[in-house]
């Protein structure tokens, strides 16, 4: 059993080792897109918080990442993004009070979950190289001291000590960080309500190239994973509750000046890998959150972390992900599907590489009946 010092600075090093993700996507988009800084932290801060505190377990928060990149590459009103999120949130909703998404995540083989951890790891490592490249030495460096932690001192906290290492090598070289604009209102209300132009943009150009990646990464994806490190600690989090908790979550905070967010596989991974055990690691990032919302030259603080930094923290995750206990231990007849679905999850996305690992786990199961009969 790990003292109560060292199990706390486990779940804070844990706790951190999501920011990879959060902070280039969550807030690349408040630079890049315009959103008010203030309210899209918070946003992150409470369902961080409201996350840890119910499912007791570090269960992630993440932008969701297509609606990200589409806000980064595409002119989206504020009132349309409003939109987007009760969409969503009511879909979600919908879905797990029902429990039509855990008789869905039944019907999916695990040689295709396999794949599809496979391939967001793939994803995953993709962006954390992009990351790196921006200051290649102090990636390359913070990687080794994550890696070379990690494996001879596998108690200490890595993600704070990469991080502290990183910022301080960032400075002396001049390595780029993310640009913030400047604090703006602390809840941002809408001026009027989204009209029917904005409910048809929200859901042709945001909902529904996002859906399909909530469903498989964010909700059942995670649920399995989450199954996979903590077992029957993990009751809790099943595919219902967690489109229940993103539903809620983007229905209430989007309005307000949040980003649309859910859980995420690749989260839980990296929680994991950096230490955290327990919901207080949520808890203690969402409180971090809310500290650098409010404090004079908060944002000045993340805008000084190095985005190589956070790639290397990212390719942890993303090797953690996708080498997977389950790939290892798949079947030789597995190895197709998982091939195939990896591959066409990264050439598409997770929704099409979904239904190409569908297709061939059927073509796998009646060639192996018919090898049988013969």
């Amino acid at each position: 059993m790990l003292s109560g010092r060292k199990h706390l600075a486990r779940n804070a090093s844990g706790a951190l080792g999501d920011l990879g993700t959060l902070i280039p996507l969550g807030l690349g988009v408040v630079g890049l897109a315009g959103l008010a800084p203030v309210p899209v932290l918070l946003g992150f801060a409470v369902f961080y918080i409201a996350t840890g505190l119910y499912y007791r377990l570090p269960v992630p928060v993440q932008p969701m990442k297509a609606v990200a990149a589409l806000l980064l590459t595409t002119q989206v009103s504020s009132q349309s993004l409003v939109a987007s999120g009760a969409l969503i949130g009511g879909i979600l909703l919908l879905l797990g009070l029902t429990g039509w998404i855990n008789g869905a995540a039944r019907l999916i083989p695990r040689s295709v979950l396999s794949g599809l951890q496979l391939g967001l790891g793939l994803m995953l490592a993709h962006m954390s190289f992009a990351l790196m490249a921006t200051s290649l030495p102090l990636g390359v460096v913070t990687l080794a001291l994550l890696g070379i932690t990690l494996k001879l001192c596998p108690h200490w906290p890595a993600a704070l000590i990469g991080l502290m290492v990183s910022v301080a090598l960032g400075t002396f070289l001049g390595a780029p960080g993310l640009t913030l604009p400047e604090a703006g209102p602390a809840v941002s209300l809408l001026p009027e309500l989204p009209g029917i132009e904005d409910w048809q943009q929200g859901l042709s150009t945001l909902v529904l190239p996002q859906l399909a990646l909530t469903l498989s990464n964010a909700i059942v994806l995670t649920a399995l994973v989450v199954g996979d490190y903590f077992g029957e600690q993990s009751h809790r989090v099943t595919p219902a509750r967690l489109s229940v908790s993103t539903g809620l979550a983007n229905l209430f905070l989007v309005p307000l000046g949040a980003v649309p967010m859910c859980h995420g596989a690749g989260g839980v991974a990296a929680h994991h890998r950096f230490g955290a055990r327990t919901g207080m690691a949520p808890v203690l990032l969402g409180s971090g959150l809310l500290l650098i919302a409010f404090m004079p030259g908060g944002l000045a603080m993340l805008a000084a972390i190095p985005m190589a930094g956070l790639g290397a923290l990212l390719f942890v995750a993303a090797a953690e992900l996708g080498v997977s206990r389950r790939l290892w231990t798949a079947k030789p007849s597995c190895w197709p599907v998982i091939a195939i679905t990896a591959a066409v999850t990264v050439w598409a996305d997770p929704f099409f590489g979904l239904l190409a690992g569908a297709a061939a786990e059927k073509v796998r199961t009646a060639w192996l009946r018919r090898r049988e009969i013969a």
